[in-house]
């Protein structure tokens, strides 16, 4: 089944979370540890994130620098090919425009076939660190729209060439990312919807939402986009914040508001210990009131959160 059909045939609600590829040079233990710490909570799907090329600059011994292009994540494939093996879970790499050309797409896709991982998600990807303004480069898909237009391609046995072929025994399935508080790009919300009930029309089998520490947001923009008529499963997605500058630093990154009541709690900490208690009871009650409200999954953001992530799994299944 794919993770969509996984999604509609949960009677209750499902659990499910995302892990980041290990830093260059580093093991993939750190994550079998963290999945280790969740599989008890029998997740339906793992998401892995996909991460571009960085620029960075380095000092030479000449007192010059040195351009470098880097990439600090690297192994999207292997890490979910090695958790499918090790776990029997269901993974679902991220597919992303944003630094990686339609060719590297391409190979990337064929091998996940070879690999038996046919559920993917697709996203436009972020800027690089050194741009100001998103550029993905000529020789890559601008948007998410884009990449699902090679990716059903890719289905009906189409290569990038023109080559026809057989299409693949088992097409890909994916999912898209949809923002309770707009996409920092999008011009209104109308926009940001517009946009995505694109990508439902074009195929997309479920959204998965950034995360948001407000439901009523959560709650607002599913009732938009149904109005719209957006009817695949919208995914709410979690996070515990761990860190008290969170407080000011999620908000930057990811254009999210943090509620007064929550914001205030934090504000009252004295350490990062009591910010993850904190944001643990403030995440354990959202949870609560989603699945009370009948969502079908729950998603959570497990980036230096897991063990809150695990704490939250406890007081919900």
């Amino acid at each position: 089944m794919t993770v969509a059909e996984l999604i509609r045939a949960q009677k209750d609600t499902g659990f499910s979370f995302e892990l980041l590829p290990p830093l260059k040079g580093n093991d993939i233990n750190r994550v079998f540890r963290t999945i280790d710490m969740l599989k008890e909570f029998n997740p339906l799907y793992i998401n892995i994130t996909s991460h571009r090329d960085e620029v960075v600059f380095k000092n030479t011994e000449k007192g010059l620098f040195e351009r470098k292009v880097i990439r600090k994540r690297p192994g999207t494939v292997a890490v979910a090919a090695s958790i499918q093996h090790k776990y029997g879970i269901k993974v679902v790499p991220h597919i992303i425009c944003s630094g990686f050309t339609k060719s590297e797409t391409e190979y990337a896709l064929i091998d996940l076939n070879f690999l038996g991982i046919h559920d993917i998600l697709v996203l436009r990807g972020d800027n690089s660190q050194k741009e100001r303004f998103y550029n993905p480069g000529d020789e890559s898909n601008h948007y998410a729209i884009d990449l699902i237009n090679q990716i059903n391609d890719l289905n009906k046995g189409k290569f990038l060439d023109g080559t026809l072929v057989e299409p693949f025994e088992t097409p890909f399935s994916y999912g898209v990312a949809g923002y309770p508080e707009k996409h920092e790009e999008a011009p209104n919300m109308e926009s940001d919807i517009f946009w995505l009930k694109q990508k439902v029309d074009a195929g997309a089998e479920y959204i998965v939402t950034q995360m948001f520490f407000d439901n009523e947001k959560y709650f607002n923009f599913v009732d938009r986009c149904r109005k719209e008529g957006i009817n695949v499963p919208i995914i709410p997605g979690l996070k515990p914040i761990t860190l008290k500058n969170q407080l000011t630093v999620l908000p930057k990154i990811f254009h999210v508001d943090i509620p007064e009541p929550f914001a205030k709690e934090l504000r009252k900490c004295k350490d990062d210990d009591e910010v993850k208690e904190v944001s643990v009871e403030w995440c354990t009650m959202q949870a609560k009131e989603l699945k009370d409200a009948g969502v079908p999954m729950l998603h959570f953001y497990t980036m230096m959160a897991s063990k809150s992530v695990r704490k939250v799994a406890k007081e919900i299944f």
